[in-house]
C-alpha cells in the first residue's frame, strides 16, 4: 500500500458537484493499493500515518502527529499511485490491486485512521472526483507498507 501525504490548512473531495468530504487543518492521504496487500499492511499503513510527525511543536519543529496537533484526515483512494511508470511515456496499471480488494483494503483503512482521528473524512471510491487542497509548506511525503 502506498499513502502520499499533504499537510494541508483545508482539502475537500467533490463528486457531482457535491461536497462528499471535508477537512480545515490535518492531512490529506491519496492511498494507493497495490497487488499482495492485505489487511496487515493496512493496518501498519495506517497506524505509520497517523503517527507519522508532520506538524510542528512549539519549537517549529516537524514532531507532531495529526493525532498531537487535532487535525483531521481526508483519504482519498487513488490507483495511479501503484502504476509502474519505469518504461515508456504511459504508465502500466498492472501492479494496482483489483477493485475489489482495493475498495475493501480502502474501507478498512479509512475505519483503522478513524480509531485514532475522530470524524475521518474520505472521498467516494472509484467516483471522479475534484480534489482542492491548500498544501502547508508544502509538505508532501510518499509512504509504504
Amino acid at each position: 500500500m502506498l499513502a502520499l501525504l499533504q499537510r494541508v490548512d483545508n482539502a475537500s473531495v467533490v463528486v457531482s458537484g457535491e461536497t462528499v468530504g471535508a477537512i480545515d487543518q490535518g492531512l490529506l492521504v491519496f492511498l494507493g493499493v497495490q497487488q499482495g496487500d492485505d489487511l496487515a499492511h493496512c493496518e501498519r499503513l495506517a497506524a505509520k500515518v497517523v503517527n507519522y510527525r508532520v506538524f510542528a511543536d512549539e519549537q517549529g519543529r516537524m514532531n507532531r502527529s495529526v493525532i498531537d496537533s487535532g487535525g483531521g484526515v481526508l483519504v482519498v483512494s487513488q490507483f495511479t499511485l501503484a502504476a509502474d511508470t519505469r518504461k515508456g511515456l504511459r504508465p502500466s496499471f498492472t501492479p494496482a490491486a483489483e477493485p475489489e480488494l482495493a475498495e475493501a483494503l480502502y474501507e478498512a483503512f479509512i475505519a483503522q485512521v478513524g480509531v485514532s482521528v475522530a470524524g475521518v473524512q474520505s472521498g467516494r471510491f472509484g467516483a471522479d472526483m475534484r480534489v482542492s487542497l491548500c498544501n502547508d509548506g508544502p509538505v508532501t511525503f510518499l509512504l509504504s507498507s
